[in-house]
């Protein structure tokens, strides 16, 4: 662990705030944060926590940053994206067993994690030269009429615990390119990956000169995230996180007229119809649930399988769960680790108390594994009658409700009616149930695929959700227009000055 931490610049104390200027600061006042490992319980390294002075100084840092930044042609900000990805890619390895050690994911899905980012910045280096606006016809003779986007300002980026590094790829990949700084606030349970891609976003950002354009402040939600959603200075918030401080991120910022983009929950579900095929299904259901211990928000949470199969699916599926091997991450056979933290496995053990209450039954798993570690649990397969109250709330474990239905359009009623929209999917062969699924009446999530699972979006499709998970969109496609202010243009290059609507005056 020790070489891990030297290699990417990670000391025993670090500073919890950087601006982009590669200037860490530390604070004498600051608290101090530990970071531990979930898979054995011990410290990895302490941070100390940022100040409010500190904070200001590093919002200082990069609002001086944007006065330059914004002037720089796409194109060229795009170069320093592309160095960053060159720069993350030399270090995916350490990384990706930093992402490991420190959250709990396996090692394949902490490269995976770190891979995401590269992605993400092969594509905002194509953006950069595609950050295209309308031309649209004047209805007023030779008038010019057209739209382009500028940059927007310093963007606050607020990250998760369960993807430590790559949510913040994919808003600063795409937030550098359209002209905007960043100021970074991750998770306080993995502030040590974030210091890690600090250090690498320094060093890439000093070759361009580009002093302020990435930044760290390590802090409580309670100080420095609440510093963040209320400064008029930053006028977009990305907030990954749950439903609950979502909405409070949203009313805060809405307050003060500012933007937000907001990834929260989702309980996404997997319709196995009975023209399905089951081997293709079966994996997709067990990476999807049982990934990243289904602590993915993304995670299948749901299964809706019609009553003549919903027996063989369930046997099958059982099966596949006893496959699992369940410890330490960072071995290369290992496919779950353990919960984020203890208070996880007690939320787990809550919902599956109260899955029986409501007439559910577990059929596989659900218990602690404490001989492996205070953080570990069996994934669990729950049989329910019916879709309850607790089966429509979103826990971060890996549980999984199985409820069988009769008709397809019951299956999707049956989909629809839970608070969050975010990924869903349908195992089928029939391409009139697949086609149903994704119409306007279908599906209302804000990602539907079909034969392949509701995790593991890829980077160029625009990802995000509907209802409680908040409508925001991050990555692909044309998210890069949050991260922009659009401007109407006009030009008049004849003699006369004709009024729209026709009007005459004077």
């Amino acid at each position: 662990m020790k070489n891990l931490l030297e290699k990417l610049h990670i000391d025993a104390v670090n500073s919890g705030a950087c601006t982009g200027a590669g200037e860490w600061i530390a604070d004498p006042a600051g608290k101090r944060l530990v970071s531990y490992n979930p898979a054995t319980g011990a410290p990895i390294a302490e941070v100390i926590q940022t100040t409010d002075a500190v904070y200001d100084q590093v919002i200082g840092s990069a609002g001086r940053a944007f006065e330059t930044w914004r002037t720089i042609p796409a194109p060229k900000r795009g170069l320093l994206i592309r160095d960053l990805g060159a720069a993350l890619r030399e270090l995916r390895e350490p990384l990706g067993e930093l992402v490991t050690l420190e959250m709990g994911k396996i090692r394949a899905e902490g490269m995976g994690e770190v891979q995401e980012i590269i992605d993400i910045c092969d594509f905002a280096v194509g953006l950069s030269r595609q950050l295209y606006g309308l031309i649209m016809h004047s209805e007023r003779p030779a008038h010019r009429m057209y739209e382009q986007w500028h940059p927007l300002g310093v963007v606050g980026v607020i990250t998760a615990f369960n993807f430590p590094v790559a949510v913040w790829g994919w808003n600063a990949a795409i937030a550098v390119v359209a002209g905007d700084p960043v100021v970074w606030k991750p998770s306080s349970l993995t502030p040590l990956t974030a210091i890690a891609v600090q250090h690498v976003a320094n060093r890439v950002a000093a070759d361009y000169g580009a002093a302020g354009v990435f930044n760290l402040v390590i802090g409580s939600g309670r100080s420095v995230g609440e510093r963040l959603i209320n400064d008029p200075r930053v006028p977009l918030i990305s907030f990954t996180g749950s439903v609950a401080m979502g909405r409070h991120v949203s009313e805060v910022v809405a307050r003060r007229l500012g933007r937000s983009i907001l990834e929260l929950g989702g309980n996404n579900a997997i319709i196995v119809t009975e023209n399905a095929d089951l081997a293709l299904a079966v994996p997709a259901i067990l990476f999807g649930a049982v990934g990243t211990a289904g602590q993915r928000c993304t995670s299948t949470r749901r299964i809706i399988a019609h009553r003549g199969i919903v027996d063989q699916l369930m046997d099958r599926l059982i099966a596949a769960y006893q496959q699992v091997r369940i410890g330490d991450p960072l071995l290369p056979d290992t496919l779950m680790g353990p919960l984020v933290e203890e208070a996880a496995v007690d939320n787990m053990l809550s919902a599956l108390e109260s899955a029986r209450a409501q007439g559910g039954k577990v059929c596989f798993g659900g218990g602690r594994l404490a001989e492996k570690g205070r953080c570990f649990v069996e994934p669990a397969i729950v049989r329910m009658p019916q879709q309850t109250a607790i089966v429509q709330e979103e826990t971060f474990a890996p549980i999984l409700y199985v409820i069988a239905y009769e008709t397809l359009d019951e299956a999707i009623i049956i989909h629809n009616s839970v608070p969050q929209g975010l990924s869903s999917a349908i195992f089928t062969t029939n391409l009139l149930e697949a086609e149903q699924f994704l119409a306007a009446s279908g599906s209302d999530c804000g990602i539907a695929n079909v034969n392949i699972g509701t995790s593991g979006a890829e980077i160029g499709g625009a990802f995000g959700g509907e209802k409680e998970t908040g409508g925001g969109r991050e990555s692909g496609s044309d998210a890069w227009k949050a991260y922009m202010r659009r401007q109407t243009n006009t030009i008049n290059w004849s003699r006369e000055l004709p009024l729209a609507q026709g009007i005459k005056f004077g």
